[in-house]
């Protein structure tokens, strides 16, 4: 890599103030700071050093989400041969996946990079490295048949109302790849929902229903098998069907510390309790199945591994991400059980909590204060 190093040593003063390229410096800085952990540090007060750096954070996720993206790509050409009654072999069938997933991770990286970068350029900042991730989060909780030209409209969305707005990355209210998927499923929701969507070029005969789908029409018996869904083998988005691969990337996160396991336990405790509360009532099919078919149905998993543990827009707090996560798995299931026109309920329901973490840290905190407050007054009194 040394070759590398000294050919961006001999650019690099093009691109600092005063150079030919001084405008293209975010975009210089970039690059070099993706290809080599940037040497900077400070001169004065204390400060703490650490091995890795945002983007290196960045990269980790990314690479926790090949499992569920592998297995989708798969899950897409498998899908589309089953529908049309053909039955080929693992790489055509991947083949076919590939062919339909990669121009949507293109298009979502091209326009949200294009705009993170022109925002750089104009601010005079650094590029934010926050759309390494979600860059691939969004392709992954689109459909496989989504029109590219939707994918480019999302995406830009999502980069400009749901973050820039904000102030960029670290400033942003909302997850970002959750925005995209919910302008998309509000503005263009015959491309979002129904059967037809969640198979790639499905044949007219085969249903193409999720089984989240089965279930909003009082089909049960037509849900597919625990197993099958625990694998992965059923119609939906990309990457959110396989509880398995999701599974591991799950365990990626949670080894290298970047992901919260109280978010992710706490979302899975949540959706099982209020699961397990419908079970007593059972006044339709989405309370009839065993509670922990919400876990492996649609995109909860997916949500609680991937998208309730953002570290910009989720609770900060340690107790806090408890409660957090606990009301994103009960309102997950809770909107799948009494809202029929809208049978998955991940989506709104982290968009939902979103907005309230920084309540719920707000108390967490204040509750903080008080104890200590009274821890006090009780030392005081003990020595007086």
């Amino acid at each position: 890599m040394k070759f590398l190093r000294d050919f961006l040593d001999k650019q690099k003063p093009h691109f600092v103030k005063g150079g030919r390229f001084e405008k293209l410096h975010s975009t210089f800085d970039a690059f070099e700071t993706f290809l080599f952990v940037p040497d900077k540090t400070t001169h004065s007060g204390a400060h703490i050093r650490d091995a890795i750096d945002m983007k290196r954070t960045m990269i980790i996720v990314v690479i926790a989400l090949i499992f569920p993206l592998i297995f989708g790509i798969w899950n897409v050409g498998y899908q589309h041969y089953l529908s049309q009654g053909m039955a080929y072999d693992f790489w055509p069938m991947f083949g076919f996946g590939l062919l339909k997933v990669l121009p949507v991770i293109v298009v979502s990286y091209v326009v949200g990079l294009g705009i993170e970068f022109a925002f750089a350029q104009s601010r005079h900042h650094e590029v934010n490295e926050g759309f390494l991730v979600s860059g691939m989060l969004i392709p992954m909780v689109m459909p496989p048949d989504v029109p590219l030209w939707m994918v480019a409209l999302a995406t830009a969305f999502a980069v400009i109302i749901g973050k820039e707005v904000f102030g960029g990355t670290g400033m942003n209210i909302l997850n970002p790849a959750l925005t995209a998927r919910a302008f998309l499923f509000f503005a263009y929701p015959s491309e979002m929902s129904g059967d037809k969507v969640w198979i790639a070029e499905k044949a007219d005969a085969f249903s193409g229903a999720t089984p989240l789908g089965h279930l909003m029409v009082n089909e049960s018996d037509k849900i597919p098998s625990a197993w099958d869904m625990f694998l992965g083998v059923i119609p939906g988005s990309i990457g959110e069907t396989s509880t398995l691969a999701i599974a591991l990337g799950a365990l990626v996160l949670i080894i290298t510390g970047i992901g919260s396991f109280r978010i992710m336990l706490s979302v899975v405790l949540g959706g099982l309790s209020m699961g397990w509360l419908f079970n007593l009532w059972g006044a339709n099919a989405y309370m009839d199945i065993p509670a922990y078919y919400h876990l492996i149905m649609g995109g909860f998993a997916f949500g609680a591994v991937y998208m309730a543990t953002d570290p910009v827009s989720a609770a900060q707090t340690a107790r806090g991400k408890i409660f957090y996560g606990f009301l994103i798995g009960m309102i997950a299931v809770l909107i799948r059980v009494f809202n029929p026109a809208y049978p998955e309920g991940m989506m709104l329901s982290i968009l939902l909590m979103n907005v309230f973490a920084p309540l719920i840290d707000h108390y967490v905190v204040q509750s903080n204060i008080k104890k200590r407050l009274r821890r006090a007054k009780v030392k005081v009194a003990v020595k007086s």
